[in-house]
């Protein structure tokens, strides 16, 4: 059975996949307007590191396929090369040349010239860490020091007032990394760059439109009361999803006056799976340690009625990217990197795995609790309020 081949995008559509990426939007967005897999509108993109390949122009100088259809009539007529080189207003040498580069008098076809013409112009122009070989080893050396490219340009101009040689811009140092066809910047440099990204994204990049701050019926964080604000009483906590590689994740939950903490195994982002996992954990606490907790904007709790219903815990959202809002998880989320460093596949690590992780630190002293432990602070609090 013949294999059925996949239509791939066309030059219009292409077009648009580069405006909408310019627009910002994700590589999820894209593919749906285009009912394509996101690996096929990540193909495109990465080829050229992020960046929109320059438009082709032809050269003015160069033969259009009219003349080349000209140069065919003429042949067929049996005329010589400086009667066709007059009917197009060209020197004969560029015909005599146009024919013999295109397999002679014989079998002259335009349009096949045309193509072939059009195909041997794609010629890449050397970049200008290629030239200056000088300007490749500083930036390369600045790069590896965690310098950004931003960074890097500034002080160029500044060493070098008068040495225009030894000037580059940020988006050419940024060129010379994403699109690794270049050759002139090793690959293993993108690694000292902030993102980490393995290629460009525009400066309207954001995340309207993919599922975020959509949450129906979500209680803002300004609704919250005043108690927990003040970390007056016990059993107000702060929750998201520390992320690791191939889709991983795990719930972290903070309690806001004792920084005690509760790691959680989930499955996914998926709010369903992350809910059933937050109501299993949390029915564990006494009633007084479930009065409220606080969310970001991720959609893996649009089910955040469903959790209230079961854990009598009210549920408050972040205002769209305000993570210092739920501060307390933050600065948690940070400590948590020593046992989950970025890169770490979190499927490995069992509920009980995390139970020994999240037991080692609430007993570690805070300085912000006067060094003494989550663990301790949490059934202080508990035994008075009870």
């Amino acid at each position: 059975m013949a294999r059925r081949r996949r239509r791939g995008l066309s030059a219009p559509q292409k077009q648009e996949l580069w405006e909408r990426w310019k627009r910002g939007q994700s590589m999820n967005e894209i593919a749906r307007a285009f009912g394509k897999e996101r690996g096929s509108i990540h193909s495109v993109l990465s080829y050229t590191g992020g960046f929109e390949p320059p438009t082709r122009h032809r050269s003015r100088l160069a033969l259009s396929l009219s003349e080349r259809e000209e140069i065919s009539r003429g042949l067929a007529k049996g005329q010589s090369m400086r009667m066709i080189a007059s009917s197009i207003q060209r020197a004969p040498s560029t015909v005599s040349r146009e024919i013999g580069r295109h397999h002679g008098r014989a079998e002259y076809r335009a349009a096949e010239a045309d193509r072939r013409a059009w195909n041997s112009g794609l010629r890449p122009k050397r970049c200008r860490l290629a030239i200056h070989r000088r300007l490749q080893k500083i930036v390369s050396e600045k790069l590896s020091l965690n310098w950004s490219p931003e960074q890097i340009s500034g002080w160029l101009k500044w060493q070098y007032p008068d040495d225009t040689e030894m000037h580059i811009s940020h988006e050419a140092i940024y060129r010379s990394l994403f699109i690794q066809a270049r050759g002139v910047l090793k690959k293993e440099l993108i690694g000292h760059l902030r993102t980490r990204r393995v290629m460009r994204r525009c400066k309207n990049s954001n995340t309207r439109g993919v599922g975020r701050g959509q949450i129906v019926d979500a209680v803002s964080i300004r609704e919250r009361p005043a108690e927990v604000e003040d970390r007056a009483v016990p059993g107000h906590w702060e929750g998201d999803l520390l992320s690791g590689v191939n889709n991983t994740h795990i719930a972290t939950l903070v309690e806001r006056q004792s920084r005690f903490t509760m790691l959680v195994k989930v499955k996914g982002k998926a709010t369903q799976g992350v809910v059933k996992a937050l109501i299993k954990q949390v029915r564990r606490l006494p009633v007084e340690l479930r009065k409220s907790l606080t969310w970001d904007r991720g959609h893996e709790m649009a089910a955040h009625k469903e959790f209230t219903i079961a854990t009598d815990v009210q549920v408050y959202f972040c205002d769209p990217s305000s993570p210092w809002q739920r501060g307390t998880n933050e600065n948690t989320n940070r400590l948590l990197r020593q046992y989950f460093p970025k890169g770490t596949d979190l499927s490995g690590y069992s509920q009980a795995d995390l139970n020994r992780v999240a037991l080692q630190l609430n007993q570690r002293p805070r300085k912000t609790l006067a060094f003494h432990c989550p663990a301790e602070v949490l059934n202080n609090n508990v035994a008075l309020t009870g």
